[in-house]
């Protein structure tokens, strides 16, 4: 883990009014761990691309300057994204049993996530909600077992042609109910939820995957030259990211990352801003000291609320648990306070089911309620967590099959995951909370065969000349100092 910020392009913010915070919050679990209700921020829908591989389907070229179109070509270039000639269903179909399903794998997948991370001390913040989009739209282009691995690795239950309009579905109910970019009028909350997809300019993709991006989550394709200007089309892309973000995530993609083997770029950002429904007492705010979990203590600035506040309230076998509404009283955050001594216990028992019967066990309760105030930066390549969590097919050049993409699968000339990248930032005080992530999934063009072992000489070695028709060792030398 290290330091953060966010991506994306389908714009959406919503507006929340509704009276059942709990059922809200069973929506809206995934997209932070720490802020188990305000999760599911969707942004996708169902539609589908087919899987009979026997059939060339058409492609599309992304050409520069050009819109991506399953139509006849633009005779002009048009500013702005570059899209398929489909445009977002703005009223996706699927049924409360399939947006249920969706919301519980959500839910299971962030806090297998939030376990995988968690190995790695210190603190920890991210969206699952971002990385399970951005994972969404790329495997809208998977099939067969890499296609199998990723939904079962997501936790998606639903069929490939109901899962993109039931994630399009869940997004519209959420971001419907959203503020706009500011929440000054302390009646909404600010959510905004964008996506975009990057690709090679004259590359030929599939249209109907590309169909399945726009229809279902709002992205066209942004031509750029990753062959000829890898770091000038990283910039772009970052610069994107940070200008959807309040600059709260910058540099999304790291340098080096996009080579003239990438291909694509599938990227998410979720930026999330609301006032507390009951603020705490700023001149209250003082240091006090805050318990490690190695037993030593750190001064932390510890908000008040100096009178008792209606709040949600719940505890269980070694834990309390303060919910803390927003403005509106829709969204809310959960704290979850183990037992002292037994954190690390609690925290790997934690999942999607446990944290829904803790939500479901919530009461109002009046409270007075000391926390610290904080801030986090956090940043991941995720490859390897996701390679653990089942779905090593994906990253495997000899074995990836996103077909649905441009029509070929590994072993051979083909797409597959080099890396996904993401970055998330979050901060509390007296006045409420202002959150952001991004999710950036990179798609290379790689052949089959072992990839190359890196070899660093930095360290005094050893070396010899030798006439290899012989054998005869000609010289031997030992360089210790290579300057001096």
């Amino acid at each position: 883990m290290k330091e953060a910020n966010i991506v994306g392009e389908s714009n959406m913010t919503a507006n929340y009014n509704h009276t059942d915070p709990t059922a809200l919050l069973r929506l809206i679990l995934p997209v932070m761990a720490l802020f188990a209700a305000i999760g599911l921020l969707a942004a996708c829908g169902g539609d589908s691309t087919g899987t009979d591989k026997t059939v060339a389907p058409t492609t599309v070229s992304v050409a520069a300057d050009q819109p991506v179109s399953t139509a006849s070509p633009q005779p002009t270039a048009t500013p702005g994204p570059a899209r398929s000639s489909k445009t977002r269903d703005d009223s996706p179909d699927a049924t409360t049993t399939e947006l249920e399903e969706l919301a519980d794998g959500n839910s299971a997948f962030a806090f297998d996530l939030y376990r995988t991370l968690a190995e790695e001390d210190g603190n920890l913040f991210f969206s699952p909600y971002s990385i399970s989009i951005a994972l969404a739209m790329t495997q809208a282009g998977a099939r067969g077992e890499t296609e199998r691995q990723m939904a079962d690795t997501l936790h998606f239950a639903l069929p490939h042609d109901r899962l993109h309009g039931a994630i399009n579905a869940l997004d519209a109910k959420i971001t419907s109910r959203a503020g706009g970019e500011d929440t000054a009028d302390d009646e909404n909350f600010t959510l905004n939820v964008v996506n975009a997809v990057w690709g090679q300019q004259d590359y030929e993709f599939l249209a109907p995957f590309l169909d399945v991006l726009a229809t279902h989550y709002g992205a066209g394709v942004r031509p750029v030259d990753f062959v000829g200007s890898p770091e000038e089309s990283r910039t772009a892309i970052n610069d994107w990211v940070a200008e959807r973000t309040g600059d709260r995530i910058k540099d999304l993609i790291p340098e080096g990352a996009i080579e003239s083997n990438t291909r694509m770029v599938l990227s998410n950002a979720i930026y999330f801003k609301a006032q507390w429904l009951y603020t705490f007492f700023e001149p209250a705010t003082k240091p006090r000291p805050f318990r490690l979990l190695d037993g030593g203590e750190v001064e932390a600035p510890m908000m008040m609320m100096v009178e008792a506040e209606r709040l949600g309230y719940a505890e269980g076998d070694g834990f309390q648990a303060v919910e803390l509404p927003y403005v509106g009283e829709d969204v809310s955050m959960t704290v979850l306070l183990p037992d002292a001594g037994s954190f690390r216990e609690f925290e790997e028992s934690m999942d999607g089911a446990l944290v829904a019967d803790i939500l479901g066990d919530i009461e109002p309760e009046y409270v007075e309620l000391t926390m610290p105030k904080f801030e986090i930066d956090a940043e991941f390549e995720l490859r390897d967590a996701l390679v653990k969590m089942g779905m090593p097919n994906a990253f495997d050049r000899n074995t990836a099959d996103f077909s649905g993409m441009d029509g070929r699968s590994c072993p051979g000339v083909c797409l597959l995951i080099d890396d996904v990248y993401h970055k998330a930032f979050v901060s509390v005080d007296e006045e409420g909370t202002e959150a952001a992530a991004a999710t950036g999934v990179v798609m290379i063009l790689e052949s089959a065969g072992p990839k190359a072992r890196e070899i660093l000489v930095d360290r005094p070695f050893i070396f010899l000349i030798h006439d290899r028709a012989t054998d005869s060792i000609l010289f031997v030398g030992r360089v210790e100092n290579p300057v001096g």
